[in-house]
């Protein structure tokens, strides 16, 4: 996986560095560890009600109840966690 972890702005003049954003296959690894969690737990909860369920149906819920958690709640929540740690090493690296 490549990581980009060039700045908006230089070094030298003292201003916080921050990353590039997401690259495609940075964000596929962030959806992913969006809607796999996700999903599992709904199966796990929900299962056995949704088992009776013909498989389209049972896909419309999964997407109409996963969608939101991840669009919403978790990918956002993961990509402030990749600046995070991101803004911190650049700005680590740009003191030495």
């Amino acid at each position: 996986m490549s990581t980009s972890i060039s700045s908006t702005a230089p070094a030298s003049t003292g201003t916080l560095r921050r990353p590039a954003p997401p690259n495609t296959h940075q964000m596929a690894l962030i959806i992913w560890l969006s809607v796999f969690p996700t999903l599992t737990i709904i199966n796990l909860a929900f299962g056995q009600w949704l088992e009776p369920l013909h498989p389209v149906l049972r896909t419309l819920v999964l997407a109409t109840v996963a969608v939101p958690i991840v669009i919403y709640g978790l990918a956002p929540q993961l990509l402030r966690l990749r600046a995070h740690i991101l803004t911190r090493f650049l700005n680590r690296r740009s003191r030495r």
